[in-house]
């Protein structure tokens, strides 16, 4: 079984690792990773909760601290998203996300899955929901190295954004030292791909968005703790797999769809056939209507998907 998070306040939930990986994978069509499994990886992390609203609190602060989308809360919880919160407001929160293809040791960022994922011995150590870039400015795929780790680091406007802001009409910025206008916020990590770092933010309700002008941003505390678990020559790769498959040793399967951002392809029922096949699953052991809404639906939320799976707990196809 899927280990949840505990009930936690609005601070946040920690992730826990679910049962071990048989399977799991991405889009052939697009990206796929034929390297083969660990038997003891990961297929979802679930960062699933009870969220205490405090004050200021919104369901996009929300959605972006536990990285699951605005209307998957509002659906789960039977709101009316256009009036606000009340402080001490109980929310049930599901965010299950399928682990994509592993590495020993390092870090992977899956674009469409807005998802940054911390490997130690080939099993989940951190996950963290991310902001990406915009589909205008994408954020690079491929390998890299970690070059540089940096605290209060003064950003450098490069050239393009400096345009943009022209362009834009606002005051034109040529660097933007430590503090609380830094969009660097206070932890930086240097990537070896060109201009890309993962870094903190000053607006921690853009995460889980495409929203960046290419780099990794995730939320403060999230990145200080990965800041202090990585170091310079941390090996990681950047991959773009809208759809992922998973089956842990208990034998449940698990489906993820996420947006096509980017228009590179985001997969059909033909896709998820292919993957399936792959894996060797067999294909009646699918609910393949329920996997046909999830590609509609294309919400970042990983749903048990075998058609023999226990239904008593599920709510709503929008609520998990």
């Amino acid at each position: 079984m899927v280990v949840a998070a505990s009930p936690i306040g609005s601070a946040g939930a920690q992730p826990s690792c679910a049962p071990a990986l048989r399977a799991v994978g991405g889009e052939p069509a697009v990206q796929f990773d034929s390297r083969p499994v660990r038997s003891d990886a990961d297929p979802v992390v679930d960062r699933s909760t009870v969220h205490v609203v405090a004050p200021g609190d919104s369901l996009i602060s929300i959605g972006a601290r536990y990285g699951v989308s605005t209307p998957l809360i509002a659906a789960q919880n039977a709101l009316d998203p256009r009036k606000p919160l009340l402080p001490g407001q109980w929310l049930e929160v599901t965010a299950r996300h399928v682990v994509p293809p592993p590495l020993e040791d390092g870090i992977v960022l899956n674009v469409p899955q807005r998802m940054l994922f911390l490997f130690r011995a080939g099993r989940v150590g951190l996950a963290y929901p991310i902001a990406v870039g915009r589909s205008d400015w994408p954020t690079p795929t491929g390998e890299f190295t970690v070059v540089n780790r940096q605290t209060d680091k003064t950003w450098i406007v490069p050239r393009s954004i400096q345009e943009e802001m022209r362009r834009a009409g606002r005051p034109v910025l040529t660097e933007v030292p430590p503090g609380p206008d830094n969009p660097l916020g206070r932890h930086w990590i240097g990537l070896s791909l060109p201009a890309i770092g993962i870094h903190g933010t000053i607006a921690p309700a853009s995460v889980y968005g495409f929203r960046s002008h290419g780099c990794i941003r995730v939320h403060p505390d999230d990145v200080a703790e990965l800041f202090d678990r990585v170091s310079v020559g941390e090996r990681g790769r950047i991959v773009y797999l809208p759809l992922l498959l998973s089956q842990g040793e208990d034998g449940r399967i698990w489906f993820e769809a996420n947006p096509d951002a980017y228009r590179r392809g985001g997969g059909t029922i033909e896709t998820v056939r292919a993957m399936v096949r792959d894996r060797g699953i067999a294909e009646e052991l699918l609910d393949w209507s329920l996997i046909e809404t999830m590609l509609r639906a294309r919400d970042g939320l990983a749903r048990e998907v075998g058609a023999a799976r226990d239904r008593s707990a599920e709510r709503s196809a929008e609520g998990g």
